[in-house]
């Protein structure tokens, strides 16, 4: 696999994908290719593909398209176009979408393929924070409450080989579909081609960004932190998680690609995603984990509680240190552990805890994480996993519903996707998904990037503000040079 242009051959756009129309008609196992199939799906080996530059030539074909890198694992999801989707709202939005998806699976006919992760049909995608479905004039309006979808094509590249798996859904000509399908592949696979870059390293961004608006203001987020502070103080709550929004603009349009590029760089221990609905595209590196399956195990961690990084290696390990003695930090991550093993004991056959939290290093910001492994009793999925863990403390507060209430009454906007779950799953099981931070709305030369801070009885404005604008910082570096900080 080669996800960021490095040891390029001939193939980088892909290449072959030859036979894909042939394995979708096989995978029919003798039914009339005009006969209604359900979810049709096979999978073919390709070569080596640049998954950004895959991901930018869909784009620019005008697909709805969705980009995947996990850099660290060697591991690339690009996917295109739409067989199916399921798009539930409402708080019983990831149920509704585990019971539409097992549905379609249980009647599908899949090509035989080897046993790989992330290879076949994939659900890819988000669901929004709280589930509203926003305004037609929202920023969010294309990525409604939630859309999960089964692409038509997804390339998958791995340390073990890269795949292209073709889908058809529904009614029609099965096997003129997938000849159409393989025809797309050639031709996006071979502009992909010619949109990978020379250079070996991401080039730095070269528009100017400027601050137009911030929600709330500095004035106002002081104040909120206060009565915030205070209420956790007098009991009512153990913590809440307050957010800004800062409107950015360039005189130039946002290189998209080039800032996929950065952040994969500079963040491969975290998930790189990007996800186009509309003319706007999400995009982010999320350090943090929701929930992973492989079968009927499951990851998960916590991770909260946050402090900057040093201009040294010695900076960096005194404020560790820092950060792992200090009361108001610990207490906030602890609230965060108690939580997500409340919610998922009753479902485990076992579910283990590290016994401390460790330092996570990030390129601006370090946080405290605990690791969280466990084997589900029944069969629970990804997506009934994520129902019991979202909102996080992390992104939420303690008690939830508390929580959510004030963040309601005084964050001043609506979080869409932001703090939500996005990622994949596949028909097996397997999958995973993030919580969608250190991200970002974009569309033509202007961006809206996100960030949350932990309030806890003794959390100073200035500190969480100053916390806020590091954890922008690299999606917004990545994006242009800062006229104005966010």
């Amino acid at each position: 696999m080669t996800v960021l242009g490095r040891a390029q051959s001939r193939t980088a756009g892909g290449g072959y994908g030859e036979g894909l129309a042939a394995a979708v008609s096989a995978a029919l196992d003798g039914r009339a290719p005009r006969a209604a199939a359900g979810l049709v799906a096979a999978s073919v080996p390709v070569g080596p593909f640049d998954a950004v530059a895959l991901y930018t030539s869909a784009v620019e074909a005008g697909f709805e398209a969705g980009l995947w890198l996990r850099p660290s694992e060697e591991f690339a999801l690009v996917s295109i176009g739409r067989a199916w989707a399921v798009e539930p709202s409402g708080p019983q939005r990831f149920l509704d979408a585990e019971s539409a998806w097992r549905s379609l699976v249980a009647g599908a006919r899949l090509g035989r393929s080897t046993q790989l992760r992330g290879l076949g049909p994939v659900l890819i995608g988000g669901l929004g924070f709280n589930g509203r479905v926003p305004g037609s004039d929202d920023l969010w309006a294309a990525f409604g409450a939630a859309s999960l979808a089964v692409p038509s094509l997804v390339a998958l590249g791995s340390a073990s080989g890269n795949w292209l798996t073709g889908s058809v859904a529904g009614q029609g000509d099965t096997a003129a579909r997938a000849t159409g399908l393989e025809r797309t592949w050639l031709r996006l696979s071979t502009r992909a081609g010619e949109l990978r870059p020379a250079d070996q390293e991401p080039a730095a961004p070269r528009a100017r960004l400027a601050i137009e608006r911030e929600w709330p203001s500095s004035q106002h987020w002081r104040h909120i932190v206060g009565l915030m502070a205070g209420a956790v103080g007098r009991g009512r709550l153990d913590k809440v998680v307050f957010a800004r929004r800062v409107d950015l603009s360039s005189p130039t349009a946002l290189d998209v690609p080039g800032a996929l590029r950065l952040l994969a760089a500079s963040a491969p221990e975290s998930a790189v995603f990007a996800f186009r609905r509309g003319g706007r595209t999400f995009l982010g590196a999320t350090p943090e984990r929701l929930v992973r399956t492989e079968g009927r195990t499951y990851r998960t961690a916590a991770i909260a509680g946050s402090i900057r990084r040093g201009t040294d290696p010695a900076e960096d390990a005194a404020l560790a240190a820092e950060l792992l003695a200090s009361e108001k930090e610990r207490e906030e991550h602890a609230v965060v552990v108690r939580t997500i093993r409340r919610q998922l004991a009753p479902i485990s056959e076992r579910i283990e805890v590290a016994s401390e939290p460790s330092v996570l290093v990030l390129r601006h910001v370090q946080h405290l994480a605990t690791a969280v492994e466990g084997t589900v009793r029944g069969d629970e999925g990804l997506l009934a996993l994520a129902d019991r863990l979202h909102p996080t403390p992390a992104v939420g507060g303690e008690p939830r519903e508390a929580a959510l209430a004030m963040i309601d009454e005084h964050e001043g906007f609506e979080r869409g996707w932001y703090a939500g779950p996005v990622g994949w799953l596949s028909p097996d099981g397997d999958g995973e998904l993030m919580v969608a931070l250190r991200c970002g709305l974009v569309e033509a030369n202007r961006a809206s990037l996100f960030a949350g801070c932990g309030i806890v009885a003794d959390s100073d404005p200035d500190r969480e503000w100053e916390e806020s604008r590091i954890k922008m910082r690299a999606l917004a570096a990545a994006l242009g040079r800062p006229g104005d900080e966010p």
